[in-house]
């Protein structure tokens, strides 16, 4: 398969090529997180304040997979667009033993931290059990998560997006087939509660996992992963990680926001806690498309940027923009029509649908803005130009949401925690465009 079709054919229709099977795979994937959240709630408001709290964890975990993918992606696409073969093979071979010692550790680790991590914010025992008894299921399949993100990263490098969507869509429809059956005992299934919805996310994890593995087996693959390839390459290592430490630390840096949210919500009532998780399981259906199309962009700007192709690289960036920023005015407009039934797919208590009506609608007012942060982020990370990125993603979800989230919620209360929210997203976009412009004339 030849990639040069990434800095021939039409930028805006390549975009589109790359992007829409990653968009398709994310909203899927994006009604998957909505499918779980629904059955756990159906189960008791415990299980589904258990779940928000384990969330963030999971989130690290995957953002430490897809984070490092990242800097397989990128490394792999700018040697392919500089027309080294054999060291695209080779970071393509560093990229899976990595990754599979990332998931090796991240298993022990995570599993061993989560009774601490999890008293840190409730001291209700049934929601600590409930945690608890998620969370070892699910962490337990951390392996299986590392190296499926790791396939996946390599599968879009090369530009094969629509393998890549299916295998995604392969774990999805498979974990909400099996959410129902495994959490309510449904035929000659076993009524399993909360573990059922643990164990079908890990079981659509190791059939997405076998997908690719069977894709890679089966047909021709412009790089190879091979025992030739792993030799130390200290050089070639270090880019790796010089690219995917920011950008799992930007993926991660959501669950440092949620964790710091839910200790200032906790002081308000759970049913706070229950809409902040409420409202992360929402805006995946918003930011998981708009991820869709950065991950189409970031094969082909990496490429075009290994291969000097640098007006390609800003119209690239333009038209990625654009893209984002109808995703985004859709999503503030669903939220702002339809708040209420939103939240009420997931909550029973009249005052709890109430509150989650206003805080949709107060964090809507930065969807659309986010999307220059989204966007710059991305191209950042495609460019291999991790450190930039990182700052952007540091003032997104640090510096400056949980300062102002902790003062205004001292004179507003809830209300104030949801008013950071479009106050970062502004602010940061100002940061996001200096920083880009910056890096790209560096």
């Amino acid at each position: 398969m030849s990639e040069t079709f990434m800095k021939e054919k039409p930028v805006f229709p390549l975009l589109v090529s790359m992007a829409l099977p990653m968009v398709i795979s994310m909203l899927v994937n994006s009604l998957y997180n909505i499918v779980d959240s629904f059955f756990v709630a159906k189960i008791s408001e415990d299980a589904m304040t258990a779940l928000s709290l384990v969330f963030p964890v999971q989130n690290l975990i995957n953002a430490i997979a897809v984070g490092f993918g990242v800097g397989i992606n990128a490394v792999i696409a700018f040697h392919l667009g500089a027309k080294e073969t054999e060291t695209a093979s080779r970071a393509a071979t560093h990229g899976f033993l990595f990754a599979a010692i990332h998931g090796i550790v991240i298993t022990i680790v995570s599993i061993a931290v989560m009774p601490a991590f999890l008293r840190m914010f409730t001291q209700s025992e049934a929601v600590l059990q409930l945690g608890l008894r998620y969370s070892r299921i699910a962490f337990s399949f951390s392996l299986i998560i590392m190296l499926g993100i790791a396939f996946e990263k390599v599968f879009q490098s090369v530009g094969m997006m629509k393998t890549s969507m299916i295998g995604m869509m392969c774990g999805c429809v498979v974990n909400i087939v099996l959410d129902p059956l495994l959490i309510f005992g449904i035929g000659f299934f076993p009524e399993m509660g909360i573990d059922g919805a643990a164990i079908a996310t890990g079981i659509g994890q190791v059939a997405a996992l076998g997908f690719y593995l069977a894709a890679y087996l089966t047909r021709p693959f412009p790089v190879q992963m091979s025992r030739k390839y792993c030799a130390l390459d200290k050089k070639l290592d270090l880019r790796l990680y010089a690219i995917g430490i920011p950008a799992t630390l930007n993926m991660a840096l959501p669950s440092l926001l949620i964790s710091c949210l839910n200790a200032l919500l906790s002081l308000y009532g759970q049913s706070f806690v229950v809409i902040l998780g409420v409202y992360y399981k929402l805006q995946t259906f918003l930011y998981m498309p708009a991820n869709g199309i950065v991950q189409g962009m970031r094969p082909v700007i990496g490429y075009n940027f290994g291969a000097q192709e640098h007006q390609r690289v800003r119209k690239i960036y333009r038209i990625t923009l654009a893209m984002c920023g109808v995703i985004m005015a859709l999503g503030t407009a669903v939220c702002l029509i339809a708040s209420g039934q939103l939240i009420g797919l997931f909550a029973d208590n009249p005052q709890t649908i109430a509150d989650g009506q206003i805080a949709l609608r107060i964090i809507s007012a930065g969807f659309l803005v986010s999307a220059v942060s989204v966007t710059s982020c991305g191209a950042l990370e495609g460019l291999g130009k991790g450190v930039q990125s990182l700052v952007i993603s540091l003032c997104r979800y640090v510096v400056i949401i949980i300062p102002v989230a902790f003062v205004l919620c001292r004179i507003w209360g809830p209300v104030g925690v949801w008013n950071a929210f479009w106050v970062a997203e502004a602010v940061t976009a100002g940061i996001a465009v200096l920083v880009y412009r910056r890096a790209v004339k560096g």
